[in-house]
């Protein structure tokens, strides 16, 4: 079935409401109670195992975490080609590091990067980012989205996944809907996207989606930063039309994710200040997201902006790469709180980096308003 998605555009308008707006900020972070739960790893990106209707799945007494990691090193921006995927339980607040989720070698990348990841009786099924290609002599921006799955057994209440399907490519780039060519710029900030793949069941009617960050490919702005969508159709997936276009406004809308709420859709992204078009509004470093009746929209942006939630003004960059869940508690990592703005100097960026789970927060949705509980 072709999916009947309309686009709906996230405008400069609503985010020129932004800077009239009394926006709520996130609790400031003391960079001096930050304390890592892997040391000499960064830590960023994190995702809970989920239940197919969205529910973070109890597992071993506890939350299993997929994060990013990479070995500590002295720019904390080369952790991205550094990154694997991490199990971690988390367990009333302890967390226990269980080892990379994928062998050595496994994945079709030269690095790996975000995803989801759903449990099924006793099989895990994990979408991942594979970024450029394994055993490339150069790193290349190259993002393919891979689903794979593994067998949860639990020894002694440690959970393992083992046996893993050979990774099978999910949903590929076309060229038309979607950018195939992820050099951009070539900086941070400027690659396009085609990752953050994020798996979604619609309850209205049983239809399975993956929602992943992507660039639009007919578009004539270096900001044409779009949520894609494929649809399940048999034993693949198909492209759908953009579920949010962000064209000639922001160039990443990072991390898409969809929970349905009070019988409503509500889709979040983060993004930052640095990636919205040079010559247009901006906002904040911050979570965003729009609100639907149902999954093909129309979508309308929250608190009338589409941000949800900044980092404090005076530290614009504490924390990043939010996640709501279905319990509208949200997850984040600490980037580098007790900066003001974005470090040049390498040496400066590590000395903040936090590289951590960030404190959890909470949301109140209502209706097309979202606010801090």
């Amino acid at each position: 079935t072709k999916s009947i998605i309309m686009t709906s555009k996230w405008t400069g308008e609503a985010v020129a409401r932004i800077i009239t707006a009394q926006f709520a900020t996130a609790p400031a972070i003391n960079p001096a109670r930050v304390r890592p739960i892997l040391p000499g790893f960064d830590l960023w990106d994190y995702w809970p195992v989920q239940e197919r209707d969205g529910r973070t799945a109890s597992i071993a007494g506890g939350t299993l975490h997929m994060l990013l990691s990479a070995p500590i090193v002295g720019d904390p921006e080369a952790r991205h080609a550094l990154s694997r995927i991490r199990l971690m339980l988390e367990r009333d607040g302890h967390w226990r590091d269980l080892g990379n989720v994928l062998p050595d070698g496994f994945s079709p990348g030269s690095r790996e990067w975000s995803g989801s990841a759903i449990i099924d009786d006793d099989r895990i099924t994990l979408y991942f980012t594979a970024a450029g290609q394994r055993g490339e002599a150069s790193l290349s921006f190259d993002q393919r989205l891979f689903e794979t799955s593994a067998t949860l057994t639990i020894n002694d209440g440690t959970p393992m996944l083992v046996g893993w399907t050979d990774p099978v490519q999910s949903a590929a780039s076309d060229g038309e809907l979607y950018a195939r060519d992820m050099t951009g710029g070539g900086g941070v900030g400027t690659i396009k996207a085609f990752r953050d793949p994020f798996w979604f069941r619609d309850p209205a009617d049983g239809a399975d989606y993956l929602l992943f960050a992507a660039s639009l490919a007919a578009s004539s702005s270096p900001w044409n930063g779009a949520v894609g969508v494929a649809q399940r159709s048999g034993d693949g997936w198909t492209l759908a039309e953009p579920l949010i276009s962000a064209d000639g406004l922001n160039n990443e809308l990072e991390r898409p994710h969809v929970i349905v709420h009070g019988r409503r859709y509500y889709c979040f992204w983060s993004t930052q200040r640095k990636v919205f078009a040079a010559d247009g509004p901006s906002g904040p470093n911050g979570l965003y997201g729009m609100v639907a009746d149902r999954f093909s929209g129309p979508w309308r942006p929250l608190n009338g902006s589409g941000l949800v939630f900044a980092n404090p003004v005076g530290q614009p960059i504490q924390a990043y790469s939010w996640q709501v869940l279905a319990d509208l508690s949200v997850i984040s990592f600490v980037d580098r709180p007790g900066l003001s703005e974005e470090p040049t100097d390498p040496a400066v960026a590590r000395a903040h980096f936090g590289g951590t789970p960030a404190p959890l927060l909470h949301l109140m949705l209502d209706g097309d308003t979202a606010r801090f509980a």
